[in-house]
């Protein structure tokens, strides 16, 4: 990082800004950044005047013990120890290893902070989510071909014209604003561009697949990831990540509607009842006192511990490795994935699925019995907590019995429309084209991304009618009631 002398007038607001004080010492670089930013955009310094960052230093962090520690690396750069994590801190580290750099104010700045950078201080939390799916969301997306064709048929525009309609190729902005928009886009350096600013003539990159904070974000360092989808620009504060709303930005609609089932769940409704009495910045966070009722963060990432300080879950980054089985995203229930990158599975028919197009599992992508029992003892362990032991085993098998069962009724309508391509009523597989865009194949892919989804989160989640009449078992067997009818009709016409 190299510096340069200031303008007179800015060495003058800088130092006025310092005079005001912070409960950490900022750096001088940090300051600077305030000197101008506290005009040019104030709710990006109020925000992280609130922050934790900005009250403490990594060297006092590193001095707290045991579960209270909140920094996983053993050892931080000796000229970051005393001050307070601001501007320069994150938009300044490893400069030199990001495409999007550039000069700025005699600094040397890069506009997108990565799990890279975080990892400086958090290199635990970093390495955990680099082992997620989430940190591979993107590319679990884009290199796989069946659901490039279902992101064909969802974002491309459609056309009118003879009485037909034909689908042109989704443009890229399009993509961006609905699929990576969570997945997590490609951002990479197009150019610069000059400005004039208050400040006078800057320069700065130009970046495509930008703004974007998805959970698979490829960014200019090369890394995966934007910690800031959960712990959002610019306070990264632990409650936030810890409340079920950061989730539902990706996780409510019908294809994942984890939080509209937690929100009407007995969970959910402690939650919204009880949540004024919350501690949500605990460090661990104790269950009963600090909270008293699982958040999503609760099941899936946090720390938790009892009233005794013994350990109920440790924290995790890596989310998935309290879930045995996989429920959402693909056409059947199915054990988790061993790896995190997904976009080398193939079934035996070729298809870049974990399960055959009949439901077997591709074992050797998917975890072991041993390791699915693991999980779930892990899982449960959470919810006995809270719960009696006959409570949490009785929950469990109602729930394997809504795989098994939600599994049967996406096979049920997989065979109906195997039957329709092998009558040549619609083209699909057997012609190698997109199994999505007939209605028919439509109404297949409701079968198991909205409806079938819908039962197995109501049923882990106790989200009661969202397993029955919204978008449950009644859609369910509708659907294929439907379908069946689409194909006799059309089987029919076909004879004539």
């Amino acid at each position: 990082m190299r510096q340069t002398g200031l303008l007179i007038g800015l060495v003058f607001l800088t130092a006025a800004w310092a005079a005001d004080g912070y409960a950490a010492k900022v750096s001088p670089a940090t300051d600077e950044c305030i000197g101008c930013h506290i005009s040019i955009s104030p709710g990006i310094v109020a925000d992280w005047e609130r922050s934790r960052h900005a009250e403490t230093s990594p060297g006092e962090a590193l001095k707290q013990s045991g579960l209270e520690k909140k920094v996983s690396s053993e050892k931080i750069p000796e000229q970051l120890l005393a001050y307070a994590v601001g501007c320069s801190e994150c938009h300044t580290m490893n400069y030199d290893k990001h495409q999007d750099t550039f000069e700025h104010n005699g600094y040397d700045v890069h506009v997108v902070v990565t799990p890279v950078d975080c990892s400086t201080c958090h290199s635990q939390e970093t390495e955990q989510f680099s082992r997620s799916m989430m940190a591979h969301a993107y590319g679990n997306l884009v290199h796989n071909s069946l659901y490039q064709d279902f992101m064909k048929s969802v974002n491309g525009h459609q056309t009118f014209a003879d009485m037909t309609t034909a689908l042109q190729p989704p443009d890229d902005q399009t993509t961006a604003d609905s699929c990576l928009f969570c997945h997590g886009t490609k951002v990479e350096v197009k150019g610069t561009q000059t400005k004039e600013t208050e400040f006078g003539e800057m320069t700065f990159p130009i970046l495509s697949g930008w703004p974007n904070q998805g959970v698979g974000r490829l960014n200019p360092d090369g890394s995966r990831g934007s910690c800031a989808a959960c712990h959002a620009r610019h306070q990264f504060a632990i409650e936030t990540a810890r409340k079920p709303y950061t989730c539902s930005e990706c996780h409510k609609g019908p294809d994942v509607p984890a939080y509209k089932v937690y929100d009407v769940s007995k969970h959910g409704n402690i939650y919204n009842s009880l949540k004024h009495q919350w501690d949500f910045k605990k460090v661990p966070w104790t269950v009963g006192k600090d909270f008293t009722t699982p958040t999503c963060a609760g099941c899936h990432m946090s720390l938790v511990v009892d009233e005794e300080g013994q350990m109920v879950a440790q924290r995790s980054h890596e989310v998935g490795d309290r879930l045995p089985w996989r429920i959402f995203g693909l056409i059947y229930a199915h054990p988790h994935p061993t790896s995190a990158d997904v976009s080398n599975i193939k079934n035996k028919a070729g298809l870049p699925l974990p399960t055959e197009l009949t439901g077997e599992p591709v074992g050797e992508f998917l975890i072991d019995a041993d390791e699915q029992f693991k999980r779930r003892k892990t899982m449960q362990k959470i919810c006995l907590a809270c719960h009696g032991e006959g409570w949490v085993n009785g929950h469990w098998a109602r729930f394997e019995n809504t795989l098994r069962t939600s599994n049967a009724m996406t096979l049920t309508a997989t065979q109906i429309l195997s039957s329709a391509w092998k009558q040549d009523l619609v083209r699909g597989l057997p012609h190698n084209d997109n199994v999505f865009d007939d209605l028919i194949e439509k109404m297949w892919v409701e079968q198991w991304l909205f409806f079938a989804n819908s039962t197995r989160f109501s049923s882990a989640m106790c989200g009661a009618d969202y397993g029955v009449f919204e978008n449950g078992r009644w859609n369910l067997s509708k659907n294929i009631q439907e379908m069946n009818d689409w194909l006799q009709i059309h089987t029919a016409l076909r004879k004539r």
